[in-house]
């Protein structure tokens, strides 16, 4: 799930998915201080080489793509990147601005731009063409300095030309450890990474969603190489782009073994070095003490007193994220935090494991990426696998509780109880469904360890809907309808009228709901219920009319029994065979109960027939049935797993036509005949 809660943990974004948005405000003609330049011999070496295998449909394809990395000491490190792009369609314009990230211990020391026009001279764009700017995705961005863009647009990237471009980065990097990301959204022909290091020095590298590919080795020099790579091709809920691209992460080793701080080859290793990282900003004030002792004055029991600061911590922290340099990763002390009531995830993660130990009560932080599916067991260890941290809390001894379902038992630390104190709309106990059968980084004294976090049960993210309606001779439909919803689903909602200040705008979810189930409507009331008190469901109580609900066809009546809400999903209903599973944001349950009060004169002629559709993914049950002159329509739909594979593909879409067919299914009534 694209989940609201996470934040970043680093201080720069790589990727250009922005640039399609950034091309279209842009002139993207011949620039006007472009000037006549051959381009460089490795992008001519390309020009005229066959094209990798592709469709119509592509924009681009990468002709060559080259990555050197040049380790100089622990504290430098020279990075060369080169790309070129035979641009195919007018979409693929975008693949002619270049955008390089870069920090306060980051300097780009060259930025080139070339196009090969398919007819005429080359052209060239220097590097004081370039721009600087601050980053396009974060809001208020422009008041921070250590952070920026260096924005580069290459001349003529139009359709039939190539386009080409250099760059060189020094650092004085955190962590001695790089990745390559060989596969991207559009072919590669072929694509290098070399990585020089200085002698005695040693390397690891494991390869990911890819196979191993063995590298030629020269001295202290090696270089990997990979040619026609199949683009990765975006799908409606997908895994997360991270989780499917073709990749390579290597650390990187000094000789006589790793450096504190600097280094790690495994989990373990990186918990400890998130652990140096925090150690002493869990130092509570007295300010902060004298805060919990007020917080709990009034709890009888352990597990009220951990309630009443995590809902502190969720509602009186404000989430405010300020990442520079290594505030990507190293929390502010909680001292500051809860001096200044504000902080990011690990700030509020950081302030919550300080405010829960002086009442004895232990926890850890767990490194997590809030895209489930972006790590997984065989993945090596690094920097970029995460963008979030939560909490796990290790439960005293005697605490039992029912509401209490995020939990795992740890071998050696006991019964953990796992909490996102940034996500301010799940009560404690719980976790969204981004967070359930990912995996994070458990950080505990002895280091770090990879662990899966719990599943929830179905019935805790679901949307209960009933309604009591009659239906009239004319075909119209009223009625009262009552929609309760737990989980997500009600945090979902919660947070999309949080910023709602007219009460008629509060229906507003409603209203779209509606209007993918009925022609022509209209809500006579509503009310919402429990908006703010996220311990008990959210409640959407509306009266409705429908008219012309059901229709005439000679002298019966059609009607469908299912009247709102849609489970079907034509997500899968397209040409091209799915090449990626499918993930749901989370495990569910949903139930629907709809009585229709017939007509007067009129008797069931046909019902629908049941559905009773299991899979392992997820399950369907449905009924009409006719008590009376009452006609009752019920069902189920339960996500029992979050990611179906691609070998299950044509199974889900026969299940989702199975619900489409249900959800079109009419009722057919007669006039009653003459007693």
């Amino acid at each position: 799930m694209s989940s609201r809660w996470s934040c970043s943990r680093t201080s720069s974004v790589q990727g250009c998915g922005f640039l399609a948005a950034l091309a279209m405000g842009t002139i993207l003609g011949l620039s006007p201080n472009a000037i006549a330049g051959d381009a460089p011999g490795w992008m001519h070496g390309v020009a005229n080489a066959p094209l990798p295998a592709h469709d119509e449909k592509t924009d681009a394809v990468l002709l060559y793509s080259e990555q050197i990395v040049t380790v100089q000491s622990e504290d430098k490190v020279k990075t060369v990147v080169r790309e070129a792009y035979k641009i195919l369609r007018p979409d693929g314009r975008r693949y002619g601005i270049v955008r390089v990230p870069f920090d306060s211990r980051q300097k780009i020391t060259k930025m080139h731009g070339w196009c090969i026009p398919a007819q005429g001279k080359d052209f060239e764009v220097k590097e004081k063409e370039a721009i600087e700017t601050s980053l396009f995705e974060i809001s208020g961005s422009e008041l921070i300095n250590d952070v920026k863009d260096k924005v580069l647009q290459i001349p003529a990237a139009e359709p039939g030309n190539i386009v080409g471009y250099e760059y060189e980065v020094e650092e004085q990097p955190y962590v001695l450890q790089d990745a390559w990301y060989f596969q991207e959204a559009v072919p590669v022909r072929e694509a290098h990474f070399t990585l020089q290091l200085p002698p005695g020095w040693e390397y690891k590298s494991t390869f990911l969603n890819a196979a191993e590919v063995k590298p030629t080795q020269s001295g202290s020099q090696w270089q990997w190489s990979v040619s026609d790579v199949k683009a990765l091709k975006r799908e409606p809920d997908m895994p997360p782009w991270r989780g499917v691209v073709g990749q390579m992460i290597v650390a990187y080793f000094p000789a006589g073994g790793s450096v504190p701080g600097k280094t790690f080859a495994d989990w373990r290793q990186m918990g400890i070095w998130y652990t140096e990282l925090i150690r002493g900003r869990k130092d509570p004030s007295q300010e902060m003490q004298q805060k919990v002792t007020a917080l709990t004055a009034g709890s009888a029991t352990p597990l009220d007193k951990m309630r009443s600061i995590a809902a502190f911590v969720q509602k009186d922290i404000r989430y405010v994220a300020i990442e520079l340099g290594i505030g990507g990763w190293q929390p502010h002390p909680a001292a500051e935090v809860f001096s200044h009531r504000y902080g990011d995830c690990k700030d509020k993660a950081t302030l919550m494991a300080t405010m829960l130990g002086l009442v004895g009560v232990e926890s850890y932080p767990v490194s997590i990426n809030s895209e489930r599916g972006s790590v997984t067991p065989g993945v090596q260890a690094h920097l970029g696998a995460f963008d979030h941290v939560v909490l796990a809390i290790k439960l005293p001894d005697g605490v039992d509780d029912g509401s209490l379902h995020a939990i795992m038992q740890h071998p050696k630390l006991g019964k953990m109880l796992f909490f996102d104190p940034t996500n301010d709309l799940t009560p404690f106990g719980q976790i969204g469904g981004y967070l359930q059968d990912n995996y994070g980084l458990l950080d505990t004294p002895d280091g770090g360890e990879l662990v899966k976090l719990p599943r929830q049960p179905g019935e805790l993210n679901s949307i209960r809907r009933t309604a009591k309606l009659t239906l009239s001779p004319q075909g119209a439909l009223a009625g009262d309808v009552l929609d309760i919803r737990l989980g997500d689903r009600a945090a979902e909602q919660r947070g999309a009228l949080r910023v709602v200040t007219k009460d008629t705008d509060r229906i507003k979810p409603i209203e779209t709901l509606l209007s993918h189930s009925l022609t022509s409507f209209k809500i006579t009331k509503a009310t919402v219920g429990n908006l703010h008190e996220t311990l008990l469901p959210l409640q959407y109580s509306y009266s409705l009319e429908a008219p012309d609900y059901a229709k005439m066809v000679g002298n019966l009546l059609l009607v469908r029994p299912r009247v709102v809400g849609n489970k079907s999903s034509s997500v899968l209903e397209t040409k091209e065979p799915r090449q990626l599973p499918l993930e749901f944001d989370g495990p569910y349950l949903d139930s629907d109960s709809f009585e229709i009060t017939l007509p007067p004169g009129y008797e069931v002629d046909d019902l629908p027939p049941p559905v009773s559709e299991d899979h392992s993914f997820a399950s369907y049950h449905s009924k009409t049935e006719v008590n009376g002159n009452v006609l009752h329509y019920t069902r189920t739909m339960e996500i029992k797993e979050l990611s179906v594979p691609v070998s299950k593909m044509e199974e889900l879409k026969k299940f989702y036509r199975v619900i489409a067919s249900d959800e079109r299914n009419n009722a057919v009534l007669k006039p009653a005949a003459a007693k």
